[in-house]
């Protein structure tokens, strides 16, 4: 956090009374520290520990309504318990889309005989959940997992790229600051491929560009804008691979979701404000039924997130969280 907003914030909140807390949650509040590796000073504890107790009591009670059958996700205190809305997304996104660029449109599809459910881990198609970190780098993420699919498909070796790669040499994209995996995979094939995540490894902010042509694993041809739809985005992720999407994040319930099937109505189609990657999709029991089926997503905030980094959004849920409205794949 920027230490002269913060120490604005608190000489505010010197200047009426000091927060009275919860004592029962002190274990909570001590064991949540330790997990996540958090140390503050005297005051910023005290600011912290706000807004740490203010998540933490809204999670406990939506939870509870989860247990009487009102929700169908969960929620969890995680990483991002002590952070406001402005910390956890100064710029409103890291994520900018604005149409498409050069791209082909996907052909013609019918939906017959696509299978019920697809999950492409299952076929090494996906990499390791990573994690951005304190950086708007979600579209590099975006950008790599679509392409590390795609050289899987074609080579039949799973290579993790290199994030940090895009993020410190396609100067048409803002490093920490957002991106698009559009103008990401342009930059690709302009330069003629992209590095290895062991060679190049990610590092959560700008710097100079290293890209080493004798270390390339990747390249792109091109890549394919999806129809803004679901059914086309439904064929596209069962016969192509996992997919780079764009999702309204700004949520607390997809801040701090944790297992389920997560639908929350008021998630907004726009404004798109993170990337993530759609690795499949399913439904939820024995028989697929109007409301139970998802889309399987992976996250780029660590495996404290979802379970274990990735989630299920609803899907045929009228486009919630704006998962279908820009969707794209490489081509190799």
């Amino acid at each position: 956090m920027d230490p002269c907003l913060l120490l604005a914030i608190l000489c505010l909140g010197m200047a009426s009374a000091a927060p009275t807390f919860d004592p029962s949650l002190d274990t909570e509040w001590t064991e949540w520290k330790t997990k996540y590796g958090k140390s503050y000073n005297s005051d910023e504890d005290i600011f912290r520990r706000a807004i740490w107790e203010e998540n933490y009591k809204m999670i406990a009670v939506h939870n509870e309504e989860y247990s009487q059958g009102k929700h169908s996700y969960t929620m969890e205190i995680n990483a991002f318990g002590d952070m406001t809305t402005i910390e956890f997304n100064p710029a409103g996104s890291d994520f900018q889309p604005d149409g498409h660029n050069e791209g082909q449109i996907y052909p013609e599809f019918l939906l017959d005989e696509l299978p019920a459910s697809v999950d492409w881990r299952e076929k090494g198609y996906v990499s390791h959940v990573k994690d951005q970190g304190n950086c708007g780098s979600c579209w590099t993420f975006s950008t790599t997992g679509a392409l590390e699919g795609q050289m899987f498909k074609k080579t039949g070796k799973l290579v993790s790229l290199s994030e940090q790669n895009l993020m410190d040499c396609s100067k048409d994209n803002y490093g920490c600051d957002g991106g698009r995996p559009d103008w990401a995979y342009q930059y690709i094939k302009k330069i003629g491929g992209l590095d290895s995540e062991e060679s190049y490894p990610y590092e959560a902010r700008v710097g100079p560009c290293r890209y080493n042509p004798e270390k390339s694993v990747a390249n792109v041809t091109g890549f394919i804008n999806i129809p803004p739809n679901e059914k086309a985005l439904m064929h596209a992720v069962a016969t192509v691979g996992p997919i780079a999407a764009g999702v309204h994040s700004l949520r607390d319930s997809f801040k701090y979701y944790k297992g389920g099937l997560y639908h929350d109505q008021n998630c907004a189609r726009r404004p798109l404000t993170h990337a993530v990657l759609i690795v499949g999709y399913g439904y939820e029991g024995e028989k697929e039924t109007a409301t139970n089926k998802y889309w399987l997503i992976k996250n780029s905030w660590g495996k404290s997130w979802g379970v274990n980094g990735y989630g299920k959004l609803a899907r045929d849920q009228n486009n919630l969280c704006g998962i279908a409205s820009w969707t794209l794949y490489p081509t190799v």
